[in-house]
């Protein structure tokens, strides 16, 4: 399975990582992800991986199970 936010699409960045002496090689930034409920119609709800981000937004829209 992708580390891709299955809500708002959000996933991994990509670049380099920086030494002191500027050295670099090749990294990623992978995205904060939960298990959350969301509530999908009246007394249904579905599990699905969503960041941290998403998490406060849907918390905030009182979509959480």
């Amino acid at each position: 399975m992708s580390r891709r936010d299955q809500i708002s699409g959000k996933g991994p960045l990509r670049g380099n990582k920086r030494s002191h002496a500027l050295n670099h090689s090749r990294r990623v930034w992978n995205v904060n992800l939960q298990t959350v409920r969301v509530k999908t119609g009246k007394n249904t709800s579905k599990k699905v991986k969503v960041s941290a981000r998403t998490v406060k937004t849907l918390k905030r829209q009182n979509k959480l199970a």
